[in-house]
């Protein structure tokens, strides 16, 4: 019996690196996600506590000065939050084209994996019609030898 060669194994292989490549790309594009949104929360929570902070200001004995101060590390922080924002749409991005790539990345692999079964089945079939070929003849000289 002959072993089985998919003639494009070569190919499976590099399909399979890819989509393994894909798959790692998209996990990093995953966490690159999860850090800028737990940044954008921290910048979040940091102008909440700027918020609140100048509501005591103004219910105590007023210091324009710290309010002053208060306003501006308001503005200072919804400026970040806008920027960190922005990071946080950029790594949503990647991480959707990451996801486009791995899908694609698999589809492929899977078409590489179908045609390597549809081989082995052909292999299976063609050394099936070989044995049988074999055997027919096996018997026919046989029923000759046993003729004579």
């Amino acid at each position: 019996m002959s072993v089985f060669r998919f003639r494009m194994q070569n190919i499976l292989d590099m399909k399979t690196k890819l989509e393994e490549q894909a798959k790692t790309e998209f996990a990093q594009a995953q966490q690159k996600l999860l850090e800028e949104q737990e940044l954008l929360a921290q910048i979040i929570k940091r102008k909440e506590d700027y918020i609140a902070y100048g509501i005591e200001l103004r219910n105590q004995v007023i210091d324009v000065r710290e309010i002053l101060d208060n306003k501006k590390a308001i503005e200072y922080t919804k400026d970040l939050e806008k920027q960190q924002q922005l990071a946080v749409n950029v790594a949503q991005k990647a991480v959707d084209a990451a996801s486009r790539k791995m899908m694609e990345a698999r589809t492929q692999t899977k078409t590489y994996e179908k045609l390597k079964e549809h081989a082995f089945e052909e292999f299976l079939q063609e050394e099936n019609r070989a044995e049988s070929k074999e055997i027919d003849q096996l018997n026919s000289y046989r029923s000759a030898r046993s003729a004579r």
